[in-house]
């Protein structure tokens, strides 16, 4: 396994736990802002389903991110996603030994239906850590509109955008 890869997944996991410990109940809850109205909460939840689809179907080598749990109680129980989190940095350690050549089978649904490709173990964290991150943004978003005044260094933003283009959270 790349050196880098877990270590990276999770520094943006801490900024998950830094944010959910920052924000409110009630913040964590709100599906105020449009045009879609997902709250921070269940971005959350989002982004947890597809890393645990990962780790839930690593062993069987059929990893898929269509029979994601959607559990609500992630995207309204800060404690909940929190647990989550630290259990999945847990998980994301134990795998820093684990040859990352094999092929994988991941399965999606690019809208026109079910699609399987292969993926090693580093493609599909990076893949997860891109879509962490693109999330992310989405909840700085949300955080602007609800006039949340919160600061985690680099939060939403890929590390290649260059420092001075950063302005957010």
């Amino acid at each position: 396994m790349n050196d880098l890869i877990i270590p990276a997944i999770n520094q943006n996991l801490n900024k998950a736990i830094t944010l959910i410990t920052k924000i409110s109940p009630a913040i964590y809850q709100d599906t105020s802002v449009g045009p879609y109205h997902s709250s921070i909460g269940s971005h959350m939840r989002h982004l947890l389903d597809f890393f645990l689809c990962i780790t839930n179907g690593l062993d069987a080598n059929d990893i898929n991110l269509i029979q994601r749990s959607r559990d609500e109680g992630v995207a309204t129980h800060k404690e909940k996603a929190l647990t989550l989190l630290y259990d999945l940095q847990a998980t994301l350690i134990s795998y820093s030994d684990m040859p990352s050549n094999c092929l994988i089978k991941v399965t999606d649904d690019m809208g026109q239906g079910a699609v399987t490709v292969h993926y090693t173990l580093e493609s599909i964290l990076l893949h997860a850590n891109s879509h962490l991150i693109h999330h992310f943004a989405a909840i700085g978003y949300i955080l602007n509109v609800l006039d949340e005044d919160l600061k985690i260094p680099g939060f939403g933003y890929n590390p290649t955008t260059p420092d001075q283009k950063r302005k957010g959270i």
